[in-house]
């Protein structure tokens, strides 16, 4: 009876984590389609010296964003995930980190301002970066980690789509000129602030926040303060480079990069995505000490990663030009192979994102994944001051790219000996085949076609076709169970119709 409750469970929460990963990447997917429908259209009505001035200014906001954060959304979600069948413990530390995270924003906003006020070079962005940082107060009374922490996915992506259609909207709406861009940047305050209103609302389902002056700092402020060092580290990477960048070579460089930037992020944080959905249940599993469910999950996300990622690295590289120029304009095409040099990074991230996020922080060593990050920084910062004078954008390409590798050697130094992921050779022959014919055919047609748009969708298309192919000959895990989910769609709907 109780092998059969087991199962029972298992499969529940099986299914469960099948479902947050649909949700999940749900929300990323609506996430990423807001920029690839809105960029190309605002990149050509506001031009690359004011999207590079709305990115310079996103840049010095990312920095005040990180102290009023600090680390608390990793840290909250990996501390309550361990307490929150206990409802008087979760509730105690949902208040306590709620607490904290009130007094760093306060912090955080008083420095801003001093900043504005003292800072000759930031003269010229005060009205813009006071716009672009409103989201943070409401981002901290939102306290959109209690959601993540409960697993409730769905609401997060329904929220997030709602958001995104307002955005895509206002944007058709009000921005039309290229002086346009302070509507660009208050749309975007506006939909963030109010999706994190709506979550001080809707938590309450969960737990009741309240500030309090007993936070137990002592507990919270070392662990707080090493996984800060991290996000700070891993925000700076790419914020370091668009900063360097518009200090030594001006706005349009700073626009021409930020473009390619933001393709690549559009895709990776899709990948990506996988991981965020696991880290409370890996968390609640190192808390126990299970370390087969540990494993097991870290395969199945490893997998996934590499099959669904390393292609998506191999296709932009290939089509970076064609890309470039679709959702940027002929002016961003310099941008290109800036790009090509910015999918190693992205390849790298993949796996820095499985070693820091699900297994050093959930299993509570950050302080020697906080080491690799600071570390990987440090390198950037001295090779961005090297490179940028000498190769422009693509230097600062390359920076980032060493940068992340050292991250990964770091972090692989002191591994748990308990931490043990199936062996993925087969997965790696199986992609790597796939790969090579990727970039053949993209060669080929890219040899017998012409125009941007023709070329691209030839590209892409005949790219998945032939990957699948490939996949499926060497009966990969992935694919088969997406041929799985489309044969029970079909078999679903046909029994609908017959009915």
């Amino acid at each position: 009876m109780e092998i059969g409750i087991d199962m029972k469970e298992q499969k529940k929460k099986e299914i469960s984590l099948k479902e947050n990963t649909f949700f999940n990447m749900l929300k990323t997917v609506c996430t990423i389609m807001l920029p690839l429908i809105t960029f190309p259209y605002s990149s050509r009505i506001l031009h690359a010296q004011n999207i590079g001035k709305i990115n310079f200014g996103t840049s010095i906001v990312n920095y005040f964003t990180l102290i009023a954060a600090l680390g608390i959304t990793t840290y909250a979600v990996r501390e309550c995930s361990r307490v929150k069948n206990n409802t008087e413990q979760f509730s105690q530390t949902v208040n306590e980190i709620f607490s904290i995270n009130i007094v760093s924003t306060i912090i955080s906003y008083f420095i801003l301002i001093g900043c504005l006020i003292f800072v000759p070079d930031l003269k010229g962005y005060t009205i813009l970066i006071l716009i672009q940082s409103i989201p943070i107060i409401f981002t901290t009374l939102g306290a959109d980690w209690i959601n993540t922490t409960m697993e409730d996915f769905k609401y997060i992506a329904i929220r997030t789509l709602i958001v995104q259609l307002f955005i895509l909207l206002a944007m058709f709406i009000f921005v039309k000129e290229e002086k346009d861009y302070y509507n660009y940047a208050v749309i975007f305050m506006l939909s963030t602030s109010a999706a994190n209103i709506v979550n001080i609302i809707y938590r309450r389902k969960f737990c009741k926040t309240k500030f309090i002056l007993k936070m137990n700092i002592k507990k919270h402020s070392i662990p707080i303060m090493m996984l800060f060092a991290t996000t700070l580290s891993q925000t700076i990477l790419p914020s370091i480079d668009m900063t360097m960048l518009g200090i030594a070579q001006g706005d349009v460089s700073v626009g021409l990069y930020s473009t390619a930037a933001k393709i690549i992020n559009c895709v990776s944080q899709v990948v990506i995505s996988i991981a965020w959905v696991v880290i409370p249940k890996l968390s609640y599993d190192f808390a126990n000490k299970n370390y087969n469910r540990i494993n097991d999950m870290l395969y199945k996300v490893s997998l996934l990663t590499v099959t669904v990622g390393m292609p998506c690295v191999v296709g932009i590289n290939v089509i970076a030009p064609e890309l470039i120029e679709i959702f940027g304009g002929h002016e961003y095409v310099g941008a290109s192979s800036c790009m090509q040099i910015m999918t190693i990074t992205m390849a790298i991230g993949f796996i820095v994102n499985i070693l820091g996020n699900m297994i050093l922080i959930p299993s509570m060593k950050e302080k020697q994944f906080m080491i690799a990050c600071v570390v990987s920084v440090g390198v950037n910062i001295i090779l961005n001051g090297i490179m940028i004078p000498l190769w422009n954008m693509n230097g600062a390409a390359v920076a980032t790219a060493v940068s992340s590798f050292i991250m990964i050697l770091i972090a692989t130094l002191k591994f748990d000996k308990n931490i043990h992921i199936k062996n993925l050779k087969k997965v790696f022959t199986e992609v790597f085949v796939g790969c090579l014919c990727i970039i053949i055919s993209a060669w080929i047609i890219k040899i017998f076609l012409n125009g941007i748009w023709i070329t691209t969708i030839a590209v892409i298309f005949v790219s998945v076709v032939i990957y699948a192919a490939v996949l499926l000959l060497f009966k990969n895990e992935v694919a088969l169970q997406i041929i799985n989910i489309l044969k029970k769609l079909l078999f679903a709907i046909i029994k609908k119709n017959c009915h």
